[in-house]
Order: structure tokens, then C-alpha cells, then sequence
């Protein structure tokens, strides 16, 4: 679903679309002073679950733990232009210590060049806010994993009150005129609270995750006030084309706004809000950079020879250990290849590097408890004295070792069942080398809509089809691997992180302009 060739916005006629987001040999610096000249001076305040930096304390000393990247180290950069305001929750230990009495601290260390407003939670927040409502309701309802839907009486009311507190934080350092930008899925109502309290307000939110049709999204108990609160903002971005159709579907469905499908937009309570793609990217230079490093050449040199992968090939998955990435299906598929294919023994490794993620929440929990089962159980099966099928990696690896291992696998699997974007995709692109590997991509992953034809494209949810992808990624040509990279190649070095921001910050922009030439000719 596109909206293009247009310059009214208000007619329908406008394309604030995620095509428009600048050069592909436009680099963040570029993008960063774009965007900035495109705000025109009006207060940015940025809003996340996770905050940018945090404060901890090491042999009793209090350091800063810097952006670990993705989303994080690409709108820090862009605060620091902007001299604006990030709203996150203060989870370091030394937090409290380096803030101020209203929860705030200058940020970058020795730059101090914008203001990081800490929200405080306390455990019982933290339980029904994040680890209840936002990852046992919205995150399996989203992934369209029903039998996960776990909604424990009390946590929605905690997720509102947490959300009240995010808004309020925002309200107090929030301009009439200001731009608020929301992220994802852990503020389904604050949106709502800000608009009641800042009318003028420009709000835009980026939701990270899938969003499923309404015949799923009406699964989750307080479907109708979620979908209020996203209404509340003048901007809604998704990662694809099908999720902004399921917004606009559930929100006719339910009722709750009049739905414009010629300009992708809502119109409820008099307050518009467009719908628009913005597929995310990686940083595809710095991956490119990492994955031609020393540090990486020598984990590799190190890493290949404690784990007999010389002269070996591999295959590779790396993600959080989370029920949606569909890692328990894919070692069925490995289970079978090797079963089917006696010749690959010994020839082909699989490594899984996972990280480790919400343990306190039984679902993953009960994961890990299979997945390292199921590992143990094919390693059992298939490894012989100098060779191990799979090597299941949980330690902290630096970016530069996961370069190594996106640059030298043979095969990349990245076979969720649902995924909104997923970057490993991108990331594994951006670090291939002069011999490049084979992506096996889910069908169901948000990257599909992207990459789907340079990748061997396959179902996660159907083990066979699974094992002859791979089967297949194995034996595709040389020339024919070098063709199908450079197609991945283009589009993902075009379509990197820059470009998403820069082309949520024009729709901002376009908007905007919409709307004051609008107001004029009303007045």
C-alpha cells in the first residue's frame, strides 16, 4: 500500500512514504543536519522504554555504559544536533546518583549537549508495566501467538499508570509546538494523555513490532483503548505495507475513526492521523566496517579453530531467545538435513548464537529449557569424536566477532515466525565479503517485503521446506551468490537507518506544512 505522486497531503494526495528518505550516499551526518533544518528549531522530545546511556558502578566507581546500538546509537547522534529531550526509564544501578532531583542528566558524557529525562519505576512497575502487560498481552498478541497471551488481573492498570507517568514526564518539558516521538509497542496510551494535555503538540510514534489483522488484535482485552491512544498521535509508522493495511482495517472494523484509505489516514474526534511504512535499517557502512576489522579477523581466526570450523562449512542464526524467532523448528529442519544428507556431517556446523532475554517470564524460560534440550539432543545424535553438529553460543559477543560470523557463514537462517523487520537479515547482508553466503529468509518475516528476491525464501512454520532451503543455499553457484548479494546489497545500503529517519522526519515535515496551510485558509 502506497501513496505517491502527490503534494496535498490533506487531499489524500500527499507521499510522506518511506521511499523518500534521501540518498543512499547520504551518511548519517547528512542526515542528522537535515533533519535538524527540516524541525526548524521546534523542541524534539524522544520517548523509549530503553534509554541511550545508563550509569553503573565498577569497582566502586560510576561509568557510563554508551548506545549499544541499533535505534539507541542512531537518534543519539541526532539528539546531539538537536539539543533536545530523551524520555526513557532509568534502569542503571547509578542512575539516581548522577541526576538531578527531577530525574534529568546531561548527556553525552563531557558534550552534555542534551537532556536525558529518567522515569523511575519500581519493581511492581516494572513487573505488570514490561514484563507483564507490554510482553505477556501485546508482544504475543502482535506476533499472532495467541496460546502466549497471558493477561494476569492488575497489569493492564499498571501499564496505564506507567504510561501516565512517561506522559507526564513528557508534558513537562514538552513546548506547545514541540515534536514528540514515541517508540513501540511499552506506550499503547501515552499518546492519548499527552494530546488531552499539549493539543498543539506534533506526536508521531514508531511501532517496532507486527501488527497483526484484527481478527487477531482483537485477542487482546483492551484492543479498543490502544488503538485510541496510537489515534492520538498525527503520525503512526509501521515496518511494512501489510501492517499499515491491518491498522487501518482494525480501527474501521472496531469502529473507532473514519478511515481514508486514499490518503492512509484516520480521522476521529477531529484529529487526523496518517499511516505510513518506514522500513528500518542497519548502519550498512559501519557492519561493512566491523566485518573488515582485525578485532574481527582475529575472533574469527580464534573462534573457527577452538570449534573445528576450518575448513568446515557453516550455517548461522543469531537473535534473541524468543519464542517468534522460530529456532525450534529450524533445528527440526537441521535434524532432518543431516538425517537426509549423510554427506553433510561433518562438512556442515550450525551456530546458534542467542541472547538471552526476559527469563523471568515462564514462556522464555520454558524456551531456553527446550532449546538447549533440542541442542543437546541432535549433538548427541550426530557428533562424533572431532565434530559437533551445533554450536550454541549464549556468551556477550562484541559487534566485531558477530561481523566475523555474518562475513564467514555459508549460510545465514533467519527463519522467525513473525517479525516485524528483523536486522540480522540486513546486518548478515552488510557484512558479506568478495564470497558471499545465502540468506534463508522467513516469508514471515517484515524483511521479506525487502529482500525476498536475493533470498531463498521459505515458510519457518513447515521443517521441510526449511531443510531443502538450506539444502539449496548450499549448493547455489558462486556467480549465482555473488548475483543475488549484490541485489540485497543495493537494497540494503540504500535503505539504511539514515534513510528511516530521515524519511519519518520529512512525512513529519509534510504533515506539518499540510496542516498550517490549512489552518490559513480557515482563518
Amino acid at each position: 500500500m502506497k501513496w505517491t505522486n502527490a503534494d496535498d497531503v490533506q487531499s489524500g494526495r500527499g507521499d510522506p512514504s518511506a521511499t523518500d528518505g534521501g540518498s543512499p550516499d547520504e551518511g548519517g551526518d547528512d542526515v542528522h543536519g537535515a533533519i535538524s533544518n527540516l524541525l526548524q528549531d521546534r523542541e524534539l522530545i524522544v520517548v523509549s522504554n530503553r534509554q541511550p546511556y545508563s550509569h553503573e558502578y565498577e569497582d566502586g566507581e560510576v561509568v557510563v555504559e554508551p548506545p549499544a546500538g541499533g535505534l539507541t546509537a542512531a537518534v543519539d547522534p541526532l539528539m546531539q544536533r538537536l539539543s533536545g529531550t530523551w524520555v526513557a526509564w532509568g534502569d542503571g544501578e547509578a542512575d539516581r546518583e548522577v541526576a538531578d532531583e527531577d530525574g534529568t542528566v546531561a548527556l553525552p558524557p563531557g558534550e552534555e549537549s542534551y537532556r536525558l529525562q529518567r522515569v523511575w519505576l519500581d519493581e511492581d512497575d516494572v513487573e505488570g508495566y514490561y514484563r507483564g502487560y507490554s510482553n505477556r498481552v501485546l508482544w504475543p498478541v502482535c506476533h499472532a501467538d495467541l496460546s502466549k497471551v497471558d493477561a494476569r488481573p492488575g497489569d493492564w492498570e499498571t501499564y496505564e499508570a506507567v504510561n501516565q507517568t512517561f506522559a507526564d514526564a513528557v508534558i513537562r518539558r514538552t513546548p506547545g509546538d514541540g515534536i514528540v516521538w514515541f517508540h513501540d509497542y511499552h506506550f499503547g496510551r501515552a499518546p492519548r494523555l499527552v494530546r488531552n494535555a499539549r493539543p498543539e503538540a506534533f506526536l508521531a510514534q514508531f511501532w517496532h513490532i507486527p501488527w497483526p489483522s484484527w481478527d487477531v488484535f482483537r485477542a487482546c482485552p483492551q484492543a479498543e483503548a490502544i488503538l485510541d491512544g496510537l489515534l492520538a498521535n498525527d503520525l503512526v509508522g509501521f515496518h511494512t505495507d501489510t501492517d499499515c493495511r491491518h491498522f487501518l482495517e482494525g480501527v474501521e472494523v472496531a469502529g473507532l475513526g473514519d478511515v481514508d484509505r486514499t490518503s492512509g489516514s484516520v480521522l476521529r474526534d477531529g484529529q487526523r492521523t496518517y499511516v505510513r511504512s518506514f522500513p528500518i535499517g542497519t548502519d550498512a557502512a559501519k557492519w561493512a566496517e566491523r566485518a573488515g576489522s582485525d578485532a574481527a579477523d582475529e575472533f574469527w581466526a580464534e573462534f573457527s579453530e577452538e570449534n573445528g570450523l576450518t575448513d568446515r562449512r557453516m550455517a548461522l542464526g543469531v537473535e534473541r531467545l524468543d519464542y517468534t524467532k522460530g529456532i525450534e523448528r529450524r533445528l527440526d529442519a537441521l535434524e532432518l538435513l543431516w538425517e537426509e544428507e549423510p554427506d553433510l556431517q561433518g562438512d556442515l556446523t550450525y551456530v546458534q548464537k542467542v541472547s538471552m532475554s526476559r527469563q523471568e517470564i515462564p514462556a522464555y524460560a520454558e524456551l531456553r529449557e527446550r532449546v538447549e534440550a533440542r541442542v543437546a539432543e541432535i549433538n548427541d545424535r550426530f557428533g562424533t569424536d572431532d565434530w559437533q553438529p551445533i554450536h550454541y553460543v549464549d556468551d556477550h559477543l562484541p559487534r566485531e566477532a558477530l561481523a566475523a560470523l555474518y562475513r564467514e557463514a555459508d549460510v545465514a537462517l533467519v527463519t522467525p515466525t513473525r517479525d516485524g523487520m528483523n536486522l540480522v537479515a540486513k546486518e548478515f547482508v552488510a557484512a558479506q565479503g568478495a564470497d558471499p553466503g545465502v540468506l534463508v529468509l522467513s516469508e514471515l518475516a517484515g524483511a521479506s517485503e525487502q529482500l525476498d528476491a536475493g533470498s531463498v525464501v521459505v515458510n519457518p512454520y513447515d521443517v521441510r521446506a526449511v531443510a531443502d532451503g538450506v539444502r539449496h543455499a548450499l549448493t547455489v553457484p558462486r556467480e549465482e551468490r555473488e548475483d543475488r548479494m549484490e541485489r540485497l546489497r543495493t537494497d540494503v545500503e540504500g535503505n539504511d537507518v539514515y534513510a528511516w529517519l530521515s524519511a519519518q522526519f520529512r512525512t513529519i515535515d509534510r504533515i506539518r506544512d499540510s496542516r498550517e496551510a490549512t489552518d490559513e485558509l480557515l482563518t
